[in-house]
């Protein structure tokens, strides 16, 4: 018989023991990262960030000392200590260098990693990659005050696995300042997101200053003021002034510009046309097929032509006139154009419509879009830029070189890459970020047609899915439309924690996703936000519940947390439950006789964390019904 040397294996299964400590513990010394890294193997030891650190960076790359500045003053942010650039002579040093000869693996955002006691290296082929790798440094900086903080030893290798990885926001429907946005491009970038969508119009308003074309502002940017649900505000009463909105100058735009460029962020405008365009029509009422002056629609429950009309000469100059100031305001290579949800029943009506169908061979309204969207395509390239349109620009035919942003599910952005065309996946049941991330009688009001996007939906995110050559998939982009988002803390509450699950679906590995380790990081992350003063949603700690029915015929209530390791605790007799009251158990709970509410609350080792539930049974059972 073979003999076994005890002693060799139990020092085997200490080192992995230890090993697995080391890779899995999460001190304060050692922060999860979101996104998680392609690789990171973490050693003994570690690396002590205090005042007498210093950077080491090329002195003559501009980007490099750009990225040095932003990173002291993320630093003293977080821990409130005060670093320099400084000298190689110094024993505690965070070195920034850029490889002489490119690393194939890295790529242009990539980045290496060397985390080790008295030095840290970040390296990279060129400043995004350095960029990125300060972004993962600062996550394992704990957010608070202290003299000096630990971080482990680690050696990271990563790299994204999208080129695009896009947020949206919409400042037409609620208009949000030059510094909000800066803002919120600033909580982007510390995610990795490298693409700011901006919605600068739509009916309820013009938001991008043209100075060829004055009245888009001066008429096109201001509503009367109206507060509430979105989709029922009056239409303005007679004499009542439109002091409502605000747009940005050319100035702001170019300030806005510079400050996403240092943090290595494309800003993609869009001008939504032929279809949104109310805000346009209002200011030039010619521009419609009815003519008719309309108000700038802040929601208001009327009907209103806000297609501009495709037979109408004078509109393809005017958007000649928008586009070249606008493809001279943003550097990027990419302009958006909408495209989505024109209203062609105008369009049937319209006289000069009609004639242009009749006069270029056009037998659908479909292929009118087609002609009027690939008009645009050319004035764009005339102007230097590559033309983006929602999904509906594929009815029709496509313009030759459009990409397609794929929001009516992933089956447009399928049929345009199978036709050749680049595609950005933004489907609205995983990226549409106004939807309503928990239960509506808590979270109260998502977007008004669709209601209810669950963060653990959002992480089976997959781009590439049914796509049958995945090289035509540029990225994936979450969306955050503003009809219920009225400020800007509740911006940043619809967007956080949510546009970290989307982080990670566009940066990370598949390989690397497990739902509950996410959600693990996922809360280390909140004392970030509140240091930062940052709004979020703590939705993952409040369950669904839903009514079901049984063979017999009775009711019952079951709940479905979203994370694990919660305690629901219910009462139907209308008072607060705390962890006292009766506990789920997992299994479905019969109705007591005239009982007409049930309230939940979820606690966490005995202290409670969610907040309050409280729906009546009534609500639950039409909640039922319309399920049948």
């Amino acid at each position: 018989m073979r003999k076994i040397d005890i002693s060799k294996w139990t020092a085997f299964i200490l080192f992995a023991l230890t090993s697995l400590q080391i890779n899995v513990s999460w001190g304060q010394e050692n922060q999860p990262l979101i996104p998680k890294p392609v690789s990171e193997f973490k050693r003994s030891g570690q690396f002590i960030l205090s005042g007498k650190t210093k950077i080491l960076i090329p002195a003559d790359n501009t980007e490099l000392q750009t990225i040095a500045d932003l990173f002291i003053g993320d630093i003293t942010e977080l821990s409130g200590i005060s670093i320099e650039k400084g000298e190689r002579k110094a024993k505690s040093t965070i070195e920034f260098r850029l490889n002489t000869v490119a690393d194939s693996l890295l790529g242009t955002e990539g980045y290496k990693m060397k985390i080790a006691s008295g030095h840290v290296l970040i390296q990279a082929n060129q400043p995004q990659g350095i960029f990125y790798g300060v972004q993962t440094f600062l996550q394992k900086i704990p957010a608070k005050s202290a003299a000096q903080v630990p971080v482990a030893c680690a050696d990271i290798t990563d790299y994204p696995r999208f080129g695009w990885r896009g947020l949206m926001l919409d400042v037409s429907r609620h208009f949000f300042t030059k510094d909000e946005v800066k803002r919120y491009i600033d909580q982007m970038a510390k995610y990795k997101y490298n693409v700011f969508h901006w919605h600068l119009t739509d009916d309820p308003g013009w938001r991008i200053e043209i100075k060829s074309l004055p009245e888009l502002t001066s008429v096109g940017s201001w509503r009367v003021p109206r507060t509430g649900n979105f989709g029922h505000f009056q239409p303005p009463f007679p004499g009542e002034e439109a002091t409502d909105g605000g747009f940005y100058t050319q100035e702001d735009i170019r300030e806005v510009v510079k400050y996403a460029q240092e943090r290595f962020v494309t800003i993609v405008p869009e001008i939504d046309v032929p279809g949104h365009s109310l805000a346009l029509i209002a200011s030039y009422p010619d521009a419609s097929c009815t003519q008719v002056k309309y108000p700038v629609n802040a929601g208001f429950a009327m009907p209103v032509d806000r297609v501009l009309c495709a037979g109408n000469e004078d509109n393809f100059k005017k958007l000649e006139l928008i586009f070249s100031e606008v493809a001279s305001l943003f550097p990027g290579e990419y302009v958006h154009i909408g495209g989505d949800e024109a209203e062609k029943e105008y369009w049937r009506n319209c006289p000069k419509c009609q004639q242009r169908m009749k006069t270029e061979g056009l037998k659908t309204e479909e292929e009118l879009q087609s002609y009027f969207i690939k008009r645009v395509s050319k004035i764009l390239d005339a102007n230097g830029k590559k033309l983006i349109g929602w999904d509906e620009i594929l009815e029709g035919g496509l313009a030759p070189d459009a990409t397609v942003m794929s929001w009516r599910g992933t089956e447009g952005g399928a049929a345009a890459a199978k036709a050749g065309h680049p595609v950005i996946m933004t489907p609205n049941e995983f990226c549409y970020l106004d939807h309503t991330q928990g239960e509506n009688v808590i979270e109260r009001f998502g977007i008004l047609f669709c209601c209810f996007m669950r963060m653990r939906e959002v992480y089976k995110f997959n781009p590439n899915e049914g796509v049958a050559d995945s090289s035509f998939v540029l990225g994936a982009q979450g969306n955050l439309w503003t009809e219920v988002v009225p400020n800007y803390r509740r911006a940043e509450y619809m967007t956080w924690p949510r546009g970290m699950a989307l982080s990670e679906i566009m940066w990370s590995p598949t390989g690397n996703r497990n739902w509950d380790e996410f959600v693990l990081r996922i809360e280390n992350h909140f004392p970030r936000f509140e240091q930062a003063e940052v709004n979020y949603s703590p939705a993952i700690y409040d369950p669904d519940i839903e009514m079901v029915e049984t063979d017999a015929g009775e009711y019952q209530i079951v709940f479905t947390p979203e994370i694990k390791g919660l305690d629901i605790y219910y009462t139907f007799d209308m008072t607060f439950p705390d962890k006292f009251y009766p506990k789920y158990k997992n299994e479905p709970i019969s109705i007591p006789s005239g009982a007409t509410e049930i309230w939940a609350i979820t606690y966490r080792d005995g202290k409670p964390l969610g907040r309050l539930l409280v729906i009546t049974l009534d609500e639950l059972k039409n909640r039922l019904e319309k399920k049948k």
